[in-house]
């Protein structure tokens, strides 16, 4: 079995804590990988190494940052295949789906190729009798990411491109469950040219979060995950003067109008809803369709289309999704199942009883389609985080948009019609972060910024997009007057520019 520790300095590392946790996979359901949980001590050896590298990497200029991205997405490319086949063994998304998981990481290092125009400041000529004015974007210096399972490379990658173009130098602490990409992606980085110390991953626990959230030379966090650890992250983070972008939960729903198409709408919600087994932050997993005649033609649409989902392991390349995380994952995807049962939703498509011959010891969880839910039970109040597709019947346009509304995230939604005016509508009134209009996973691309409402977020700005240049810097303003245009004589009074 394989040991895997940190990426430190350039170089593994292995663990000194003396703590150890096994990595899964989650179609066998046997460990695979024993992950060394790294100690205080070993935060504080990136830490030193960031701080040594970091000042010359910002005295870099731009364009030579950028180079290494341009060489880094062109190993990328060349390592696709097994950078995909290493994320599902560790993840269990089938290997098409890694890599779309690493592709849309890509696509945020390509945007910050671009980082010499991302960074210009801006510059004002007489902004007063013989004063010129100017701002200028500087790094923060060594910024942290705290990343999820769902998402080991994309996330990651969010992250840390925009970071490193800026100027800083950036410590990864990704999920102990698949932790094998964030290394790898870390060896490419270096092999692209970026100098030791500017990507360092450091594989821990609970201990080496709070580490981050308490060292003082760590000027910025980006986490993603839960919504009570988002906040806690957020509001310790903030407490000791850091910047934080946190990113919690989500419930996405997708509204059904009567004049939607009901085919293209039914096989959107099959796969924004049962894609990746259901464990992506922006998997819709609440339809609201509008009427009843809607209801019932939605769900005899999508009955069968469920029913016919293909589960399997990520070496099958016929499977449409494979396994959930852990098998602690598993029993909570059922044990919700179960209560909504107990709380009288229709349980149309039973997948409780999945089993995958071969796999018994598999995280497995078959597909599971309610009807008739309401928003008082907890398979509509919760993220479930798996392949189960709740339908709460809207009686008006204006009760389906009040269920976005009303709920406590607000990470995204969409609206299927054929009308130019509810759509256009409902995307000025809803309270939510990022909507689709005839598109189920409205996840902005790379050169946008990427981030919910309400208890989905935490934190004044998103990540990628504009938004990441403007976290990982911090803005200086320069006020400048040249002897010539001096007066002679102390000013005592407010200085104005006339």
């Amino acid at each position: 079995m394989s040991e895997i520790g940190s990426f430190i300095d350039g170089a593994h590392t292995p663990a000194t804590s003396g703590r150890t946790v096994p990595v899964f996979n989650p179609a066998t359901g046997q460990a695979s990988a024993e992950l060394g949980l790294a100690s205080r001590d070993d935060l504080q050896r990136a830490v030193d190494a960031a701080k040594a590298a970091q000042p010359a990497w910002a005295a870099t200029n731009p364009q030579r940052r950028a180079r290494v991205f341009i060489r880094f997405v062109e190993l990328l490319n060349a390592h696709m295949q097994e950078l995909a086949e290493l994320l599902s063994s560790e993840h269990g998304k089938t290997v098409e789906d890694s890599k779309g998981d690493i592709v849309r990481g890509l696509e945020v290092c390509e945007f910050v190729i671009g980082i010499p125009h991302l960074l210009k400041g801006e510059f004002t000529e007489g902004a007063g009798p013989g004063i010129d004015m100017y701002s200028i974007r500087q790094p923060v210096g060594i910024g942290a990411g705290i990343t999820p399972f769902n998402f080991p490379a994309m996330i990651p990658m969010w992250m840390f491109a925009p970071a490193i173009a800026c100027g800083n130098a950036f410590i990864l602490k990704p999920s102990e469950r698949d932790p094998s990409v964030p290394m790898r992606l870390a060896e490419l980085m270096i092999e692209a040219g970026l100098p030791k110390g500017i990507l360092q991953v450091v594989n821990g626990d609970r201990e080496i979060v709070d580490a981050i959230l308490e060292h003082p030379e760590i000027g910025a966090v980006s986490f993603v995950g839960s919504t009570p650890i988002a906040a806690h992250v957020y509001a310790e983070a903030t407490s000791r003067g850091k910047r934080a972008q946190c990113f919690g939960g989500a419930k996405n729903h997708m509204i059904i109008m009567p004049d939607a198409d009901l085919d293209q709408a039914a096989d959107a919600l099959i796969g924004a809803g049962y894609g990746s087994a259901g464990e992506r932050c922006m998997a819709i997993s609440v339809a609201v369709p509008v009427g009843e005649a809607t209801a019932d033609a939605l769900i005899q649409k999508l009955v069968p289309k469920v029913e016919a989902l293909k589960i399997g392991p990520y070496t099958d390349t016929g499977a449409d999704y494979g396994p959930v995380i852990t098998k602690a994952a598993k029993e909570k995807i059922l044990g919700l199942v179960e209560k909504g049962i107990e709380e009288g939703a229709e349980l149309v498509v039973d997948g409780r009883d999945f089993r995958m011959q071969g796999y018994e010891d598999g995280f497995f969880v078959g597909s599971c389609l309610f009807d008739n839910v309401t928003p008082d039970m907890d398979i509509y109040k919760e993220e479930i985080f798996g392949p189960v597709l709740s339908v709460i019947r809207a009686k008006s346009y204006e009760d389906a948009l009040a269920l976005p509304t009303n709920h406590e995230y607000g990470n995204g939604v969409a609206i299927f019609t054929r009308d130019g005016d509810a759509a256009r509508d409902f995307a000025s009134r809803v309270p939510i972060g990022m909507i689709g209009v005839n598109v189920p996973i409205p996840t902005p691309l790379a050169y946008h910024s990427f981030g919910g409402w309400k208890r989905s977020s935490f934190g004044d700005l998103n990540q990628h997009g504009p938004d990441s240049i403007k976290f990982w810097t911090r803005t200086k303003t320069v006020t400048s007057r040249w002897p010539s245009g001096i007066k002679s004589g102390a000013e005592f009074s407010m200085p104005v520019m006339r």
